[in-house]
This record gives structure tokens, sequence and C-alpha cells, in this order.
């Protein structure tokens, strides 16, 4: 009989599309208790035979049908570990589900088992009556845990791995434990990717981290924070959150700060009419880019739309590196600068759309409601009703508008009103002037998006066809339930470099492999 894989707390099919990657198969089972994932898991790996219930309420005799089992994979719940849930209460219930492996390995027996969490896995120990980690007690489960695998007769073994080591777009780093029972080695696959700067990359032995800008889709619609929301609804036809919150305002400062005016390499984006893109970095020859010429560029960057952040902290990055890590809610807002070469010409809009050519920006009078909106969201005036005509004061251009907005984040720390006499600013002012390969570039809008799920599940290494948005049923999934399932998935590279290099016989392949 055909060996079989196990796919415990399957999800939305992570860990399984890694193994098809490996196998060409979907594992012959699948068990998660979440009727919506298990739906989405379906539509997915129509392959599997799906158990719609609690892990333990699974025999797993029953399961297995007399199949010997090649493979059982475990990613049982990792929030009642994480640090990220910080010093709230922990359920022991949920921090016992990895306990379910010895059961599999002491009814079925599996070749190999691998199990994967988050780092602080290995600080499993018991709860006190407050229902929070012992100190003293630090790892004692864990411990036994270890031993009680052992005594079933596995080898075992546990590291770290970084998704983005095996070609991910995210540097998702999670614990691995794998354990066989068949007498044969523990394999941990070599890293097929770098860090570009890496002595390996540069001498060609190891591939440079994919970078984020990869799995973005740059023509999609990037509304100006400028904007009102009827003005984003009207031109775009979308809903977005608008005027943005303080604390959003600033960490979009403090990227722009970072990754874009203090950057001595920024990272580029060249939009055309038709919205296509090219990814250029400074190492290329910039192209000529005026409005005549129907092109324009973008410097983007990513914040983390919901981290607070203390004193001058950034909390995002560039995207010519790996993601930071997905979670079950999207974090992530893509914050792009449009940029034009510095002019004295005579255009009066600045471009805000990247399917829009960029235009020459000068410093005509630019009286818009995106003046309103700023002096609302800066709190020093009581602003004006859009029927009403603009005070005097607040005739400023469109770049003004953003130049107080860059001061009053991250000049001086008090900042101002638009209300108030503009500090002194000239046309060599740093505040939204970039200089790239010597040509001085200004800022001429500012857009932020969240970033859809489809880009999410590309960062983590999921194929551009993996269903995210209808389930087995043709029923739509929630943007929110799709972003979650995509922040609980193992990222797909990882577990097909676990078992191309444990499982070299179930991938069609002999002998000793490598990712």
């Amino acid at each position: 009989m055909r060996e079989i894989i196990v796919d415990n707390f399957a999800g939305g099919g992570g860990a399984s599309e890694g193994i098809r990657m490996a196998t060409g198969r979907d594992p012959e089972i699948a068990i998660n208790h979440d009727p919506e994932a298990v739906r989405m898991h379906k539509v997915n790996h129509p392959g599997s035979e799906h158990y719609c219930e609690d892990v333990w309420a699974v025999d797993p005799v029953k399961a297995v049908r007399g199949r010997p089992v090649a493979l059982a994979w475990f990613s049982p719940d990792c929030k009642h570990f994480s640090k990220a849930k910080g010093g709230k209460p922990k359920d022991k219930n949920i921090r016992g589900l990895a306990w379910v492996a010895l059961r599999w390995a002491a009814k079925t027996r599996p070749r190999v088992i691998i199990l994967e969490n988050v780092e602080e896995f290995k600080t499993w120990g018991p709860l006190s009556r407050s229902h929070r980690p012992i100190k003293a007690k630090k790892s004692v489960t864990f411990q036994r845990f270890i031993r009680q695998l052992e005594g079933l007769g596995y080898r075992v073994e546990f590291r770290e791995l970084v998704a983005a080591d095996y070609g991910a777009l995210t540097m998702r780093k999670r614990f691995f434990l794998i354990a066989r029972c068949d007498g044969r080695e523990i394999i941990w696959p070599e890293a097929t990717h770098g860090q570009r700067d890496s002595l390996l990359v540069k001498c060609g032995m190891l591939k440079p981290y994919v970078p984020a800008a990869e799995c973005i889709d740059f023509s999609l619609p990037c509304p100006s924070i400028f904007a009102t929301k009827e003005e984003i609804r009207q031109q775009y036809g979308i809903n977005a959150v608008r005027p943005l919150a303080e604390n959003t305002m600033r960490r979009i400062t403090r990227g722009l700060k970072k990754f874009v005016l203090d950057n001595q390499e920024p990272f580029l984006v060249e939009v055309n009419h038709s919205g296509m893109e090219r990814i250029r970095t400074l190492q290329e020859p910039l192209p000529t880019i005026t409005a005549r010429n129907g092109k324009g560029i973008i410097m983007p960057a990513l914040i983390q739309y919901h981290s607070e952040t203390s004193g001058k902290e950034v909390r995002g990055q560039q995207v010519d590196e790996p993601m930071m890590t997905v979670d079950g809610s999207n974090r992530y807002g893509l914050v792009s600068a449009f940029i034009s070469k510095y002019y004295a010409g005579g255009n009066k809009e600045a471009g805000s759309d990247m399917k829009r050519p960029l235009p020459t920006v000068t410093a005509v009078d630019h009286n818009s409601c995106a003046a309103v909106y700023l002096m609302q969201q800066q709190g020093r005036s009581t602003g004006k009703d859009l029927q009403e005509p603009l005070p005097t004061e607040t005739m400023v251009n469109h770049f003004a508008e953003v130049r107080a907005f860059l001061i009053k984040c991250y000049g001086t720390g008090e900042g101002q009103g638009l209300q108030e006499p503009l500090d002194t600013v000239t046309a060599h002012d740093r505040f939204g002037l970039v200089k790239i390969q010597g040509v001085d570039y200004q800022i001429v809008d500012i857009g932020l998006r969240m970033l859809e799920p489809r880009e999410l599940y590309n960062a983590q290494g999921f194929p551009e066809n993996y269903v995210i948005d209808r389930d087995c049923n043709e029923k739509e999934i929630k943007r929110s339930e799709q972003v979650k399932r995509c922040g609980n998935a193992v990222p797909p590279p990882f577990a097909r470099a676990l078992v191309e290099a444990n499982l070299p016989e179930l991938c069609g392949k002999k002998g000793r492999v490598t990712a």
C-alpha cells in the first residue's frame, strides 16, 4: 500500500501546498476544526480526505485505515506561545494541542513527524493560577514532550528557520521539530537564498532574497493621503479610511524620512500609461523622466499600520528586502511617494494615480479640498466647510501642503497648522526633496493603501493560482478571513524544503537532497 501523508491543523492549506509542491500530490488526510478553513482547503486540495473536527476527536487508527504513514505534519495553534500575545493569560488547553503528535506517533507510527510553531514553543512549561508561564519552570513541558517522543523510538531534532532562506518573500521565522523512526538521518535543508550583500550571494552560491516588491501590484490605485473619502470614491470607486489617524500619519512620515528622504539608494518603480511597471535600483541608469514622456516614478515603502511606535522608532521597511512576518491581521500599508523632477514650470496638477503620468509640479497655488482636510487633520483649526471659500493664509501649493505635513511630523516635533505662517521653505529645503543620481526630485503626493490579500499570499510563497477568494461551494470568502488564513498559514516553501530533504523518495528523487 502506498504510504500516506497527514496534515493536522491544515487550516487554509499552507503546509499542504508545500507538500504538494514537493511530492506532486495532496495529503491524503487533512484535519481542521474550522469549517471555513476546511472549505478553503477543499477547493485547493480536492485530493485530500477532510475531517472538519477537533484533532482530538479524530481516531488516527480509523483515519489511516491500515495504510502506512510516511509523514504526519503538525502546526498547532501558536498564539498562546507567541510573544506577540504579550503578558495576557495563556490557555493551557490550546498550548497542549501539540500533545496530539504523541497520539499519532503511538498509534500509527509515522516514519517522519514534522511540527511547526513559533520560536517560543521551546519555552513550553506549566502555567500559574493566573494562567501565565511560571518562569522557574520554563521549558519543562517541552523537554518532557521531547523525552516522550524519544521514548516511542523517535530520533528528534529541532531548530529555527527563516522563510526567505527558501525563496519566500517574507522573513517569517519559525520553530521546526523533526522526528523520525525509520533509522534514517534527519536532514535540515540548506538555504537557497541569502542577503544580497552576503559573500555567498556575490559568489553565486546562493540566490539573493526575493524582495517584497515582487509580490506587490504597483498598478493598483494608491489614493492620496490628502484626499477625502468622497474624492477617493469618485476617482477610484473604492472606499478608503480618511481622514487618517494621527498615529498613522506619523508612521507614514517617519517611514518617508527613513526610506525616502534619508535613503542614499532609493528603490524606484517606473510607471507608464498602461500601468506597467519596472522596478529599478540605483545600480541601473535612471531613464529620462518628464511630464512629456508619459512616465513617472514612485518610491515605495511599507509601514506597519497598527503597530505602536515610541519616540522616533520606525516600524516599516523598504520593499527591496523580504517582507517582515505576515500575521493574521493585515498590518501592512503600502506608502508611495510620487515624485517628479524639480522644475519651475507651470503645471497645476500633482500626480496621485499610479496609472497616470506624473506631471511637472511647480509652486503654483493649488486651492483644493486637500488643504481643508489637512487643516482639520493637524488639529490646529476647526477647518472650513467645502462650500465656503478657503481663508487666504491656506492658499498654498500642493507641494507646500505636503511640506507642512512633513514639517509637523518630524521637523521640530512641534509642527504647525496651515492657518499659521509656514516655516521658511526654500527650493532646497530637504523636506520633500530627494536627490537621485545628482538630480533633484520632489514629492508631489503621498499615497497609502493596505496590501491586498493576494499580495500577502504571494509574500508567503503561495502560487498565483491558489484560490483565496471563494471556497469549495463557490461562496465568497471575506477579505478579513482571507488575511486571517494567510497569517496563520505555514509558508509553503518551508514545507517543500523540509519534505524534499527528508522524504526524497516521495518526491521522485533518490538519495540525499536539499531544497
